[in-house]
């Protein structure tokens, strides 16, 4: 089956239809000039309505914390400290917990969905939250959970629900002066939900399209009269079937995790997540031929079409334990840790679609793949911070080592299946021929030293760090009986230039490295050195003080070097002279306006190409649009009839995107304009202070388009509409 995933892209016309969204969008930002408001004046009955739009700011807002609002101020993905986001020299994105509990997302890509800079592949399918920042994919290499790598291999990765999160974030651009080897484009940080010193029972319930049913539970609290001991405990079960015939989703998992805070300068939190899915959606592809373009006769294929068998299964464990300890001996040093040990297990069974019969333009020729998989790997980051003052400079120090393996034991096999009528399909022949067993025993292992200085003068600050790595990647074929290896010693640097004006604009400058190792050969047998990855970013934040408003922009250049491209002498092997470069715009905007109403918008600009190939040169890296906008908005009424009442919309527009023909010619697939909905009423006026119940719509006009296409024979149909009711009972 498709194996996860190459390259990426971005095409389009000169000029996007985007213009009448981001004149809507342009006249929503108008508005953030209104006068700041607080919590005091706010209605005299807010506290009998829904609390988490349109509060003030929260005092102390911690960057792996709870923030209150949608609009978060402080992160740590981008600096590994506690960094207010306008002294972050890249562009950082935060999803929190309100944000997720107004729109549902059911997948942490679908938590992105309004952040600019990434773009979700793979359509409707869930299998994987497979994302493309800066028109770089990233599979097994871009998704942190608690600050570390969630590391991934072939077909078996990691898949966190976002219900079981306090924020997701999105940091663009190199990223390796603090993780190490990573996709150039950037990362996804996401946050587990840690135990509250403040008593919350929870029982979340969800209906909805595809035969959803899913509930869910959050309890947490003090173990002891002191708030020594704290505990919290989620999950969730969820079975549904997929938009594809046959195909279905299943989902249990549970998170405890426990603190321990003897002292105001001493947590220690004990993090485990446990997940069963046996089944995980639909997984596979169709061509272009039947989405994009009709069939023969004029027609084309349904959305629920399934181009596998009732046999196709993929079902996925995960075991995660590990924990999270800060401590902070005086006021200059503190230290921390993270750690984890993770197990994941992956069973798939797929026939699927290889691309239409060059005889019978409506048969669809099917291949076939099986994959057993146990992964186990580890991960510990160790860290030593220090805040203090020469002069009139202030200075944040950082100091780290962090190590991690990974052991994936893979027996699996490729094949051929029989062919299948796109026009009178005709399922029940899942016979197979596996003509290339596939029997490797993948191993990863990194060792990195970092160090960041963060200096502050006046108004000015300067962020610098580097890094040393030492990286080492084996794949031992153990039907063959031989070992490719490889290992790499690396350095990577990061500087960057921020002005922090006292109306809270802060424009910047930074340069930032990553790097990936390459597995692979030439046709001489030679290992190749790891890509680089150099960016240029320049932009400006506005982030007052005195109100939940947040405003990013940014201009970037960004190169990848050292990318693998056809062999002109041996087409079976590569050579290592090919280059990708992707620059763009990034806009940004989230506010809590009033005590009403909550805004987001943004808006991506982004051109890749292969600057320098044997095949691609000068044309546009695959499946990723050149354009993309978004704007949501929702009010919440207080003091009316409808007090506690929540009404919400939001439009995405996404851009035509490039692929490749068979004979590498391109080829264009269509934008698109989705519009989400929702409606929730607080029933803290029925004596439920904190329980609510509502309405959330996706694609609310049930637009059909194709979200994407990898290749010709590998497009995307994009999601249905959905519609989901949820019931949250706090008590």
């Amino acid at each position: 089956m498709p194996t996860k995933r190459p390259t990426s892209s971005r095409a389009m016309k000169g000029r996007s239809p985007v213009s009448g969204l981001a004149i809507t969008i342009a006249a929503a930002l108008g508005t953030l000039a209104m006068p700041a408001f607080s919590a005091e004046a706010n209605p005299p009955d807010r506290e009998d309505t829904l609390t988490v739009v349109g509060s003030s700011q929260p005092q102390q807002e911690s960057a792996w914390g709870p923030v209150g609002t949608y609009v978060a101020k402080h992160s740590a993905t981008g600096t590994k400290t506690d960094t207010p986001i306008e002294k972050n020299p890249q562009s950082v994105s935060v999803v929190t917990r309100e944000e997720m509990d107004m729109r549902q997302p059911d997948t942490v890509k679908g938590a992105l969905a309004y952040a600019p800079g990434v773009y979700a592949s793979r359509g409707s399918s869930t299998t994987y939250d497979s994302v493309a920042i800066r028109g770089f994919p990233a599979v097994n290499t871009n998704q942190y959970l608690d600050g570390l790598r969630l590391q991934g291999d072939n077909y078996t990765e990691a898949s966190v629900d976002p219900y079981f999160l306090e924020r997701a974030e999105l940091l663009r651009g190199p990223v390796s002066v603090l993780y190490g080897k990573s996709s150039p484009g950037g990362l996804v940080a996401l946050v587990s939900k840690r135990p509250t010193t403040e008593p919350l029972h929870e029982i979340q319930f969800k209906m909805g399209t595809d035969n959803l049913f899913q509930t869910g539970f959050d309890f947490s609290d003090v173990l002891d009269d002191n708030g020594v001991y704290s505990y919290r405990l989620t999950g969730l079960a969820k079975d549904s079937d997929a938009q594809q015939n046959m195909a279905k989703e299943k989902r249990y998992a549970i998170a405890p995790s426990f603190s321990w805070r003897p002292d105001d300068r001493t947590n220690f939190t004990l993090l485990a997540n446990i997940q069963n899915d046996p089944y995980t959606g639909f997984y596979g592809w169709l061509p272009k031929q039947g989405t994009l373009i009709p069939l023969p006769d004029g027609s084309k294929l349904p959305t629920s079409f399934n181009d596998g068998e009732a046999s196709n299964y993929f079902a996925r464990k995960q075991r995660m334990i590990g924990y999270s300890f800060e401590h902070a001996f005086n006021d200059t040093w503190a230290v921390r840790q993270n750690l984890r040990y993770m197990q994941l297990e992956s069973d798939m069974k797929s026939i699927y679609g290889s691309g239409v019969s060059a005889t019978a333009p409506t048969s669809l020729n099917r291949a076939y793949v099986q994959s057993k998989e146990h992964l186990n790997s580890f991960s510990v980051d160790t860290q030593a911070q220090a805040r203090l003052k020469t002069g009139d400079v202030d200075h944040t120090l950082l100091f780290g080592v962090d190590y991690s393996r990974m052991r994936n034991d893979i027996n699996s096999g490729f094949g051929s299946a029989s062919s299948l009528s796109m026009t009178d399909p005709q399922y029940g022949n899942d016979d197979t021929t596996v003509t290339f067993p596939y029997n490797y025993l993948n191993r990863q292992e990194q060792t990195g030293l970092y160090v960041q200085e963060q200096g502050e003068w006046n108004q000015w600050l300067l962020t610098l760090g580097g890094r040393y790595d030492w990286a080492k990647t084996s794949a031992n074929n153990r039907i063959d009986n031989y070992t490719n290896e490889r290992s790499d010693g690396q350095f990577t640097w990061r500087g960057g230039l921020n002005y922090l004006f006292d109306n809270g604009i802060t424009p910047y400058f930074s340069y930032s490295e990553s790097f990936e190792p390459t597995l692979d050969t030439s046709a001489n047998g030679q290992t190749f050195i790891p890509s680089i990855g150099k960016q240029y970013e320049a932009g400006v934040k506005y982030v007052p003080k005195d109100r939940p408003v947040v405003l990013t922009g940014a201009l970037y250049q960004l190169t990848k070097n050292n990318n693998l491209t056809p062999d002109p002498d041996n087409a079976q092997f590569s050579v290592q002279s090919g280059e990708i470069r992707s620059r763009g715009v990034e806009l940004e905007a989230k506010a809590a306006l009033n005590a009403n109403v909550n805004l987001i918008a943004s808006y991506t600009y982004t051109d890749a190409k292969y600057t320098r190939d044997n095949t691609y040169q000068g044309k546009p890296t695959t499946e990723i649009p050149k354009h993309m906008a978004s704007l949501w908005a929702d009010y919440s009424f207080h003091e009316t009839l409808v007090s506690g009442l929540t009404l919400g919309s939001g439009v995405r527009y996404v851009g035509s995107s490039s692929s490749f023909n068979s004979d590498n010619s391109t080829f264009k697939v269509p934008d698109y304009t989705l519009v989400d909905a929702t409606i929730k009423y607080d029933l803290a006026r029925f004596g439920l202070p904190g329980s609510s119940v509502g309405v959330n719509i996706n694609n609310l006009f049930d637009k059909t388009y194709v979200s994407s296409c990898y290749r010709d024979y590998a497009c995307y149909w994009g999601a249905e509409r959905q519609v989901v009711a949820t019931a949250t009972f706090r008590f």
